[in-house]
């Protein structure tokens, strides 16, 4: 990360198993947004940012796994140390990961939630954050509500988040853009890192 960095990209849950189709925790739309999540990471990582993944890791037996998803988890156990292929925990193929990418599990729907996150963001110096990933009701809407009343500032890439149906995604995106959240497409993300870079 550059001296002058005060900004972090927090990549949510963009894991096979919550992006695959054939596992029951699928996002629908999550998985169009990859190509747009890969370009946001590497243009992050040229401009020297943060870059944290905030993602689950479920227990074997299940009992970490919120209520709300229990039974449809319990249809196919995605997510686990176990779990292959299209239910893994592993990221896409394309997402670039460097060494010092910082890999955080949490607990539940908030990246802030019982997790080191505002630790080590408080320690970089970080003022802004970028969310990218999924799901936009529930993992992105509660980790902006708990950004915010850090006092972090925050933007949403919109074409990086995702949720069941576009209304459901475009209604949460308004309700966060009336608290304060800035919203942005990741064509304008990187196009700003560019501009900067020719000033």
């Amino acid at each position: 990360m550059t001296a002058d960095s005060k900004k972090a990209l927090i990549v949510i849950d963009m894991q096979n198993g919550f992006i695959k189709a054939a596992s029951p925790l699928c996002i629908r739309m999550a998985e169009a947004t990859v190509p747009a999540c890969s370009r946001v990471i590497r243009e992050a990582h040229r401009q020297g940012l943060l870059v944290a993944y905030v993602t689950r890791l479920y227990r074997e037996d299940g009992t970490d796994v919120e209520l709300p998803r229990k039974a449809l988890w319990e249809q196919g156990r995605p997510i686990t140390r176990s779990a292959k292929g299209e239910l893994s925990a592993a990221y896409p193929a394309e997402f670039e990961c460097l060494p010092l990418d910082y890999h955080i599990v949490k607990p539940r729907f908030s990246a802030f939630f019982q997790t080191s996150l505002d630790l080590i963001l408080r320690r970089n110096g970080i003022a802004r954050l970028y969310l990218i990933g999924t799901t936009t009701p529930n993992c992105i809407r509660t980790t902006c509500y708990d950004a915010i009343s850090l006092d972090y500032q925050v933007t949403l890439i919109e074409d990086c988040c995702s949720a069941s149906t576009p209304e459901i995604q475009a209604a949460n995106l308004a309700d966060m853009r009336n608290i304060g959240a800035a919203i942005m497409s990741s064509a304008a993300f990187c196009a700003a890192g560019e501009a900067k870079e020719q000033a």
